[in-house]
């Protein structure tokens, strides 16, 4: 049987990870659907599909996940939901069952016909992208909530140099580089 289970992983973390462990017990062959694979370089989807694919393979290889098990397949967001379920099946290969989390994931797929499981949620208090990235921002940790080989991959592309960049007001801080130097006058 083979199993979809679409998500951003804007960044990798812990909760995604036990969630995929739960699906690999239930499934042959899985789908990972990189969403909003178009977008990269903004606070909320800071990471490129590139570096999230990365993150993947590296936290898989981490937990000893075989990669002949899975297909790694970016989807990039159509903003239309009552044609979304039949884009996502023209751009992977065919799949059994559906794993989510998301409400609306679940309904667009089951008017599709698919059987949809909820897989189940870990911590999603902490465990969250958006948790993880808000405590990079303030210097907080959030290493612990990530696998080690995606902590390190981060660090490699200076991921939260980035965020902390982006989350810049970029536009004062040029105006305030391109401000004529004042000289003291004597």
């Amino acid at each position: 049987m083979r199993g979809l289970f679409i998500g951003r992983f804007q960044p990798v973390h812990n909760g995604h990870l036990k969630a995929l462990e739960f699906i690999f017990k239930e499934v042959d062959e899985l789908i990972i659907g990189i969403g909003s694979a178009q977008v990269s370089h903004t606070l909320k989807n800071p990471f490129t599909t590139s570096e999230r694919m990365e993150m993947l393979l590296r936290a898989l290889d981490e937990a000893g996940f075989d990669r002949g098990r899975y297909f790694l397949i970016p989807l990039p967001d159509i903003n239309f939901n009552s044609i979304w379920a039949p884009y996502v099946e023209s751009i992977v290969p065919k799949f059994d069952v559906v794993f989510t989390g998301n409400s609306l994931v679940a309904q667009l797929f089951r008017e599709r016909g698919y059987k949809v499981f909820v897989q189940p949620m870990f911590r999603k208090d902490i465990l969250s992208a958006t948790e993880i990235r808000r405590r990079m921002l303030e210097d907080e940790s959030w290493e612990n909530l990530v696998p080690k080989s995606v902590v390190e991959y981060i660090k490699e592309i200076k991921g939260v140099e980035r965020i902390k960049m982006l989350a810049t007001n970029l536009e004062a801080n040029e105006k305030e580089l391109q401000a004529p130097i004042r000289i003291p006058e004597f």
